[in-house]
Formats: C-alpha cells, structure tokens, sequence
C-alpha cells in the first residue's frame, strides 16, 4: 500500500508542476478570469474532491459569490471552473452568447461508460450527434400531438397512483414512493411503449436506482481512472456489473420492441393504417443513423439513451411532486385555495380532473412554479463548457472552460424575488400581468429562476415536466385531503441523492374528499 501512495504522490506533484506551469505560462493563464480563491490547480482539485457532494460544496461557493461576486472561478486541475450567480449574467450567457456556451466538458470515466461514450442528450459534445438526439426526442416524443397521445397512460398511471395511496394502513402514506413508482410506470411506457408487468417495472426501477445512487460510490473511480483501476479493482468490477446488469434488463426490451413495430409495419402495409399503435421512444431511436458515424445505434447505446429518458422524467419530477405536496401538508391554506380553485372549473361530480381543465387552472400554476423557484430538484444544472474564449461581466472565460450555474440562488435571490424562502404561490399571480401561465419559464427574454435550465442545453421536456407536475398535484388534491400526521410536522431539510430531495420523506394523512372516492 506505501507504494501506491507513493505512486499517487508522485503522480500528484507531477500534475501539480504541469497545471502550474500551464497556468503561469499559457494564455488562457494571463487572461482576467473572474475572481476567487489563491489556489493550485491540484490542491485545488483535493479540495473539490474532499466538497464532493453538492450539498457540502453549495455553501462553499456561496461564501465566495459573497466575498468575490457574482462570477467566481475555482481551478480543478488545469481547467478553470467559473461559478455565474447573476441571473443577468446567466441570461446574457446562455441566451445572448448559446452557441459558445452550450458545449459539455469531457466525461468522467464513469460516466462515459453509463453514456455509451457520451452518446446521450444530457452529455454530448455541441455538434451533429447531438443535434439528432435533441431534435428526434422533441419532434418525435415531445410535440403536443404525440404527448396528447399518452394521455390514456397519464390517466392509467393515476389510477396506479390513487390505488396505492387508498391502500395504505390507516391512511398514513409515505408519498415518495408511490410518486416514484408511478412516473416510473409513465416514463417506461413511454419509453417501450407497453404496460409492463410490475415485476419488469420493479427490475428496471431497481437498476436505474442503483446506478443513480451509486454515482456518489463510484466517483472515487473517476480521479485517476488508471491507477484506480490497480488499485479499486474490486470497485470497478462492481461498476462494470451493474452497468452490464442494466443492459441487461433493458435490451430485452428493446428487442422486444423492435420485433413489435415490424411486425406493426407489416399489418400496417396489409391493412393501410397504424390501428391504435403509439410511437415509444425507442420506436424513433430504431430508426437513427449517426451523422458522422453513418451507422444505426448499436443496442448498448439505445439501452444509455432509455436510461437517460427514464431517469430524467421520473427522479425529477417525483421530486418536484413531493416537494409540492410538502407544502400543501404544511400550508393548509394554499391547499384549500387550491382545492376551491379546482372545484370552480372541475365541478363537485367530476371523478378526477381531466388535462383540458389544466389550462383554467391558474392558481394551480402558480403553486408548481413556486414549488421549482423553492425547492428546485437540482441546486446546480449541469455544466457547461465554452467553445471559444469568451469576455462575459467584465472578465475573460477561456476556451473549454467549465461553466456552473447554481440554480436554487437564482430563484432565491432577495433583489428578484421579495421574501424570497417563504412559499407564496400568489407571487405569480402579482405579477406578469397576473396570469401564472404567462410566466417565462424558458428563460428566453430574461431569467428569474431556471429549474429547467435556459439556452440551447435546456431541458427539453419541460413541457412534459410541467404537465406531469400540474395534472397529478390537481388529482391529488381534488380527491383527497392532505393532512399532517398527528404528533409530526413537516420537515422541509433537504438531502443530496441524485436530486435534492426531503432529508425526511414526507409522511401525510389522506382523507378522501368525495364519498365517491
């Protein structure tokens, strides 16, 4: 063992004498770069490293926007991590400046293995392949005919979801796990396009969750890749067997899949029409050819692509979900407000509130945008790296910068928002022209919070998050009554898993408000 750390030591002062001299001697390192802390490059690194988790490290980078401004830089090896709190400045970046910003950093060695050599949205490089996974996933699966086209899994999903919550003992619930497990029972329809059988969606909730909650695990591997793999071989190999895992609960699916749509294609042919077949999304990523690449998916990148899918559809918004329903439990008022709210458009005999009643709902809006501007599921958006040097807010960022974005301060922040730690939903509705639903949520002419990110790299299904987020808070709170459990209260502390979610998951007391329910 004296001897890897020996190797280590070694490795480390020899990185720690070429970051220096890079810094010192290249032009990136007479730049202006933003402010911050009088750091090298490689101690730098340990303590970014020792700050791993974005809980630990979100106050660190609040005490230096405090002492240095709303653009900070922190060196992580050679390449400058720049810190933009500004809304101002994050518009002016990803709006005004997106092309230059909208490129990623290169991918840790986990994750370029979970990403099939970051063949995904979220992790490609700004370019062609890139572009063909954005544009196939918002003109295939996210335009509003094909989204209306689920809406009879929206509605079978509610009923998993109302069921589950109706058998609970003593109607006390535990929520996080009935939300996580019906939007996982939504995104994997929409992904493979069939109603499963509990135990696949159980599987595949079960590996998709171990991953996610094993990339804090993992990240050791990722310093170093060569010598760990010496040294944490035993580490590597448990990495390598739940990604092998994963593949090997979703290509089956995947198979079965595309067996499905020829022989759809086939009756189609014989009988002149597609029945009642709904496109999934693997039905559209059968179909790709990658443009530089001039071939089709191989199976293991169609399996990192519905991975994808599925996580980002169904932690954030079960996320969202809970941190909303938090809030109600502990705010009765805004509940019954709400509820009052639902009753004047739904009417007393309606069964469940349909999507069309959404748009009337503007109360309803108003209490989810406040629950993404309070609780987003993510403090930070992924970063982003520039393609070019850059001049923003006074200083230079140069190429291949690391751009971060911390979104939780932007929608906290005193001078945009009044007050802004309490839940007010009605701060939407003040303003804007009054309509919640005219809220820019995009970011696109200016930002004031960015659960979604902004620019060219935004979430592309926040249409579908807002959505999910607006027709299950409306259900849940028109068929039941959202109490606190006697003798607790509701604990807003927040945790780091793979979203930010409830330190403590909220337990509540339904009461059905119907008899009919």
């Amino acid at each position: 063992m004296d001897l890897w750390l020996l190797i280590l030591v070694a490795l480390s002062v020899a990185a720690l004498l070429r970051a220096t001299v890079n810094l010192l001697f290249s032009p990136a390192g007479k730049k202006r770069l933003p402010p911050g802390p009088l750091t090298f490059p490689v101690i730098g690194n340990f303590i970014w490293l020792r700050k791993s988790s974005f809980s630990e490290l979100e106050p660190v980078v609040r005490s230096l926007h405090a002492r240095h401004g709303p653009m900070v830089t922190l060196h992580v090896g050679s390449r400058p991590a720049v810190f933009i709190s500004s809304p101002a400045l994050a518009h002016k970046a990803l709006v005004h400046h997106g092309a230059v910003f909208a490129d990623r950093p290169p991918a840790l060695a986990t994750a370029r293995v979970i990403s099939s050599n970051q063949h995904n949205i979220s992790s490609s490089s700004y370019g062609p392949t890139w572009r063909l996974f954005r544009r196939n996933l918002t003109a295939e699966i996210l335009h509003p005919p094909r989204l209306r086209s689920y809406s009879r899994a929206r509605a079978w999903v509610l009923d998993i979801l109302v069921s589950e919550l109706k058998s609970q003992p003593g109607s006390v619930v535990r929520v996080v796990d009935h939300f996580q497990y019906a939007m996982f029972c939504l995104l994997v329809l929409m992904c493979f396009g069939d109603r499963l059988e509990e135990k696949q969606i159980k599987q595949i909730e079960d590996v998709q969750r171990r991953l996610l909650l094993g990339l804090q695990r993992f990240s050791v591997l990722n310093s170093w890749p060569r010598v760990s793999k010496l040294v944490l071989r035993n580490r590597w190999k448990e990495f390598y067997d739940l990604y092998e895992y994963r593949n090997h609960v979703l290509v089956p699916l995947i198979r079965a899949r595309s067996k499905a749509k020829r022989e759809q294609l086939n009756k189609a042919k014989e009988n002149g029409n597609d029945g009642d077949w709904i496109v999934s999304y693997v039905d559209t990523l059968l179909d790709l050819e990658l443009p530089e690449q001039k071939r089709k998916l191989e199976e293991e990148e169609i399996a990192s692509l519905c991975s994808e899918f599925l996580d980002a559809g169904t932690d954030t918004t079960s996320t969202a979900l809970q941190w909303i329903m938090a809030n109600l439990v502990k705010y009765p008022e805004i509940q019954e407000r709400l509820y009052d709210e639902i009753k004047s458009v739904v009417g007393q005999g309606e069964e469940q509130v349909k999507e069309e009643d959404l748009q009337r709902l503007e109360y309803l809006k108003a209490v989810v945008l406040e629950g993404l501007r309070r609780h987003p599921p993510a403090h930070f958006m992924l970063p982003h790296a520039v393609t070019e040097d850059v001049e923003l807010g006074g200083y230079v960022i140069p190429k291949d910068g690391t751009i971060n974005f911390p979104v939780a301060e932007m929608g906290w922040d005193p001078e945009v928002w009044e007050d802004p730690m309490a839940f007010k939903p009605e701060r939407f509705l003040n303003s804007g022209g009054g309509e919640a639903g005219r809220f820019d949520i995009t970011g696109s002419k200016e930002i004031k919070m960015m659960p979604f990110g902004a620019g060219r790299r935004m979430c592309p299904a926040h249409g579908l998050a807002m959505l999910h987020l607006e027709y299950y808070v409306a259900n849940l709170v028109w068929l039941f009554r959202w109490e606190t459990v006697a003798g607790e209260e509701v604990d807003l502390s927040e945790k780091l898993q793979f979203t930010i979610v409830m330190k403590n998951p909220l337990r509540a007391q339904i009461c059905p408000r119907n008899l009919s329910t």
